[in-house]
Formats: C-alpha cells, structure tokens, sequence
C-alpha cells in the first residue's frame, strides 16, 4: 500500500518537538551526569519514534479508509443497472378513482371544488405496497390523487413512513391542475408558478428527485414558448433552491411537438429544468374521432431525452407475443440508451382491453425483455 504522509504538518510537529526537547536538554543536562544525559538522549530519540509511528499510523488509516470508500463506489457503480423499472400511480387511476370510465370534465370540476369527492376507489396510502407486490421498489405520484394534501405535512409523514415499510422511494410528482406554466397574463403565471411550490417542497421531504409539469397556455407556438421558457425559468429558480427538478412531459398540443418542446428546454437552459418524454404523447390536436395530428414518436423521443430526467413508458395495447402495438420499446429504448440516459424508466399503462393490474405487469414484462437486449 503507498502511504500517503501528512507531510506539511509532521514536519511542523516534529519541528516544535524538537525545540522543546532541546530546551530540556539545556535545562537539565549541564548539572546531570553522563549517565542521566544517556538516559535524556535514549527519552529524546523514543519520542521521535512515537511521533513517527502516530504519524504512520493515522495516514495508513485515513488511506484505508478512502480505499474502503472507492471500493464501495465503484461496487455500486457496477452493480446498478443503466435502466430501472419504477411505476407511475396513473396506471391506476380506475382502481383509486374507483370508476371504470373517466369523464374528465367532472373530473375537474369536482377537484376543483371538492377533491377528496374525486376518490371513491382504494385509498392512495396504499400505493407504496401495492407497487412492492410487482416487484418495484420506486414510485411516481401523481398530485390529483392527493389533492387536498398539498399542505398536510402530517400525511405525507405518514406516507413516507409508507414507502418505508414498503421498501419504496418517490422519483417525482406528476403535477397537473395547477395553472398554466405558459399563461399570457403574468399574474395568472406567477400564480400557477406558485402553485407548484407545495408540491416542490413535498417531493423534497419525500425524496423525490423532480416534479412533472405542463407546459401549457394559449397563443402561437412562438407566443406560447415565450410565455413557457418565463414560467418554467421561473419555477426552476424555486425548484433548485429546494435540490428539485422541474421536468416538461410531452403531455398534448404543442408540448407534444418534439421540436418545438426541446426548443424551449434550450432557451431555459437550466441545469434542473428538463423534460420526461411519454412514449406515446404525442398528439398534438385530437378530434372527435381521436388524434388528428400527431408528432413521429421515434423523432420526438430522440429530440427530446437529451433534456431528459425520467422516461415514462406509455402503454395501451399488446399482441400476442407481448409487444406493445402502437410503439416499439425496443427502438425507442435504443434512443434512449444512445442519448447516455440512465435512470428509471415509468410504467404508465393506459390501455383498455387488459385490466390495470395486467396492464402493469404486461408492460413491465415488455421493458424487462428490451432492457436485456440492448
């Protein structure tokens, strides 16, 4: 092992012993005989050694310590796969809203009005255990299902005792519901902006690295990315005051545009403010009959995973070979790979022909399968 000696300040301390043995020497030696200045010298030349030795002693220790220290790093490193499994609370958001169908015009109005009305289904507490029972140990809350909480800290302590027991951390918070990040009108702005705090300061108590939010607004596309690179600069601000990220999904008009969207992340240019790109959002206007414009997936996921802190893996329907029929994982976690992302990657099933529960373990047996052949 190569010592590494604390040079500057054993020199100092031997220097400082030695004028103050010398100061003895002088005192005692001249009215002592021969044989008592032995006994001096043998004392002096001991008391070098010990501070030789402590001097190894403690460096050799310090040396194995950062050793022990890089050991366990790089172990760790090596150990941690470049791609984790973690699950979005929306894929199951029948089972907590307790309907089959959502009619998201109620919806709205009732959380607006009375949010704790919206939950006639399981009780959101519960969702750390029921994610352990897949087998995942991370989670992504989505804010509509605590609602009336954004300021109970006493439940959110009893939730994060939840996760705990369950072997769970929160990646992020999905934040819907809370104004336009891109309203035109500034005061309206500042109060969506502020909205967001809460739910800022809950992912940091709970861990979490990053809130998901809109970027959203009336105007032209120019317009819009103006008001939005404003709103999102400035929720960033509080967001890296708090260790927490704010990230953009591709969540419907033009923040479904790939291009348009990584052009907003550029203009922001902060560090904490990023994206979350949805396999499958990509729809930029819907019609009666569905989506009437829709942006190219596989371009819009490789414009946009350079800006990227999360993945969520959208998923509707599967054939019989267990791949998902709109979107081809394999290609689109290839882009991801290659963007250098890694990180997890969120189950967020949608679908209707399979159940919530056989959607979730659909999906990640599909991203399971992928993940071991890039």
């Amino acid at each position: 092992m190569q010592i590494s000696l604390p040079y500057e300040s054993y020199f100092t301390n031997l220097q400082s012993l030695f004028f103050r043995l010398e100061l003895v020497k002088i005192n005692t030696l001249k009215p002592m005989k021969r044989k008592k200045q032995s006994f001096t010298k043998k004392t002096f030349v001991m008391a070098l050694s010990a501070v030789f030795l402590f001097s190894t002693n403690f460096s050799c220790k310090n040396a194995d310590k950062k050793a022990a220290d890089a050991e366990e790093v790089a172990t760790e490193m090596e150990t941690t796969p470049d791609f984790q499994i973690s699950l979005a609370q929306w894929s199951l958001h029948k089972t907590f809203f307790g309907v089959d169908k959502m009619d998201f015009t109620a919806f709205g109005k009732t959380l607006q009005e009375s949010p704790d009305d919206v939950l006639k289904g399981r009780d959101p507490m519960d969702f750390p255990a029921m994610a352990a029972e897949y087998g995942i140990n991370s989670i992504e809350l989505v804010n509509t299902f605590y609602f009336s909480k954004a300021e109970d800290m006493e439940y959110w302590t009893a939730f994060k005792k939840k996760c705990d027991d369950a072997g769970v951390s929160v990646g992020l918070i999905m934040c819907d519901a809370l104004g336009n990040l891109g309203d035109a009108d500034p005061e309206k702005q500042l109060e969506a902006v502020e909205n967001h705090y809460n739910w800022v300061d809950i992912a940091k108590f709970l861990g979490a690295h990053s809130i998901r939010v809109n970027a959203a607004g009336e105007g032209t596309p120019d317009e819009l990315a103006k008001n939005a690179v404003n709103g999102l600069s400035s929720l960033g601000k509080y967001g890296a005051s708090k260790g927490i990220n704010i990230i953009v999904e591709n969540h419907g008009g033009y923040s479904s545009d790939g291009t348009w969207l990584s052009g907003v992340m550029a203009k922001v240019g902060m560090d904490n403010v990023g994206t979350l790109p949805d396999f499958g959002n990509f729809c930029i206007e819907r019609s009666a009959d569905g989506c009437a414009n829709e942006y190219d997936r596989y371009k819009g996921m490789k414009e946009l995973m350079p800006y990227a802190k999360g993945v969520s893996a959208k998923s509707h329907e599967f054939d019989a070979a267990g791949n998902e029929v709109n979107t081809d994982f394999l290609r689109i976690m290839k882009i991801a790979k290659e963007s250098g992302f890694k990180g997890y990657v969120g189950i967020e099933y949608e679908g209707t022909q399979l159940s919530e529960d056989e959607g979730i373990k659909a999906t990640k047996a599909l991203l399971e399968k992928v993940i071991a052949q890039l």
